[in-house]
């Protein structure tokens, strides 16, 4: 489809009546009310995407780090806490019982509530394409807040730690953070044009980056003065503040249809016809192998990412809580940098060699991490990971392509239940992998990472390949006619 025809579907946006929302049957209005509030700046869901990832990199590792000082307590261990953490703690058996319960758990949680949120952001995604992008926007706001309540009930009240599994299922129940990703995506393509559409990804991605950075700083900093219940308490206020700004400000892109509602196979149908259908011919198959090169590529990352704090915990590193906040404040202004870097690379070369450039960095950076053993060495390799964020928007972008304006939020919300699968997958194997993996090399599983984007690489760089020789037979035909 070309820009003319999502022009004319956000024309037909432009109308408004009174009509009530329904909620409670799960249907929405025959024509959308606008926000009760217009932004004055031209930015749209980059502030919910903004608050909701803050608050997701702010509760990620203080939520690992409590996990690990509740497991210490309770087996007796003190060695980060007690200044005992040097080389020498390397092979007590303490030590790997606690890396190796604090992994499990990780394991645990983040099974319980993927497990849900895989069924809910296949509904919400899709159901968006219908009922509208605001609502998908607003319910997982909600969930998260709930999830930080659990949290904070757990710290105020000194529950066992099983209470995080039953927050982590709450926030599934309405979609948890990938369902905002895909409502936000698939705002984005409504209202952009092919041509631009990579780059407004990027200034997406980049807003996760930018709130990392800050969540990273603030939540170090924050639990080493006062702890971990504060830095909770602004957790559940960034989620209340992102429903509330969607409510107020996000406009509509999509007229709600009266008769769309959430629980329905309808939603799913439409997911595994995007998918298997070949029109225009050989779509699927490209669907299908950029699909899996986003599966390869995101497990990497949220697998590393899950074992990046119990890495730099544990000797012979032994960070304490500040130095983790800067370590993941380093690692998340990858998102910045790789933004720049794909705005100036995409000057010179096509998006699918901007995607190998961000793949290779990351490659070199884990291996330089999988070696660490000082600060200096562990931050050179955050630093190697400066291009690490760029081969994902040219995925996402490329996947939008290939679908219609009516099929972007089943395809946003097929590629969230990816990412899901991506955080499952990932914590499966990764949170195996380390304490399988501690006798012989502890940097191993940042190897197998790396191992696993050369793949990525393979299938991109074939695919660049094909798309070139597919362009430049296409300037043939049209010279020749």
């Amino acid at each position: 489809m070309d820009d003319s025809d999502t022009s004319a579907i956000l024309a037909e946006d432009l109308e408004s009546s009174d009509s009530s929302i329904v909620c409670c049957c799960f249907k929405v209005p025959q024509s959308k009310r606008p926000p009760p509030c217009s932004c004055p700046f031209s930015v749209t869901v980059e502030p919910v995407m903004f608050l909701s990832m803050f608050s997701i990199v702010l509760q990620w590792p203080l939520s690992t780090q409590y996990l690990w000082d509740r497991i210490s307590e309770d087996v007796g261990y003190n060695g980060t806490k007690g200044g005992g953490c040097n080389a020498s703690t390397v092979h007590d058996p303490l030590q790997k019982k606690v890396e190796t319960l604090t992994a499990h758990w990780n394991l645990y949680i983040n099974l319980g509530g993927l497990l849900v949120g895989l069924i809910m952001v296949t509904l919400l995604g899709s159901w968006s394409d219908r009922a509208g992008r605001r609502l998908v926007l607003i319910i997982p706001s909600l969930g998260l807040a709930v999830q930080a309540s659990v949290y904070l009930i757990v710290m105020y009240l000194k529950l066992p730690v099983f209470w995080f599994l039953i927050g982590r299922i709450c926030s599934g129940l309405s979609g948890d953070f990938n369902a905002i990703l895909a409502g936000c995506f698939a705002y984005v393509a409504d209202t952009s044009g092919r041509g631009s559409r990579t780059f407004r990804v990027a200034i997406i991605e980049a807003c996760l980056g930018v709130a990392g950075i800050f969540a990273s700083v603030i939540g170090g900093q924050w639990r080493r003065a006062q702890g971990y219940i504060n830095p909770f308490w602004l957790v559940l206020a960034t989620n209340l503040a992102a429903a509330l700004y969607a409510y107020l400000f996000v406009p509509e892109t999509v007229t709600p249809d009266p008769e769309a509602k959430l629980l329905s196979t309808r939603h799913h149908r439409a997911i595994f016809h995007l998918y298997s259908s070949d029109a225009p011919q050989g779509r699927r198959t490209k669907l299908w192998l950029y699909t899996i090169c986003f599966f390869l590529v995101v497990s990497v990352h949220f697998g590393c990412s899950d074992l990046y704090v119990l890495y730099e915990l544990s000797a012979p590193l032994c960070w304490g809580p500040e130095l983790i906040g800067y370590g993941s404040a380093a690692k998340n202004l990858a998102y910045l940098t790789s933004l720049m870097g794909l705005r100036a690379m995409q000057c010179c070369m096509k998006d699918s060699w901007v995607a190998l450039v961000g793949l290779t960095s990351n490659i070199v950076g884990l291996i330089a991490i999988s070696f660490t053993n000082t600060t200096a060495l562990m931050f050179t390799g955050y630093g190697l990971c400066f291009l690490f964020m760029a081969s994902t928007p040219v995925l996402r972008s490329k996947l939008s392509k290939l679908v219609d304006p009516s099929e972007q939020g089943a395809l946003f919300a097929s590629v969230a239940c990816v990412e899901g699968l991506c955080s499952l997958v990932s914590s499966v194997v990764f949170n195996s992998l380390y304490p399988a993996t501690l006798h012989f090399m502890k940097g191993f599983p940042f190897i197998f990472g790396a191992i696993i984007l050369l793949i990525s690489a393979a299938i991109i760089g074939g695919l660049g390949c094909q798309e070139e020789k597919e362009c430049g037979e296409n300037r043939e035909g049209s010279g020749i006619s």
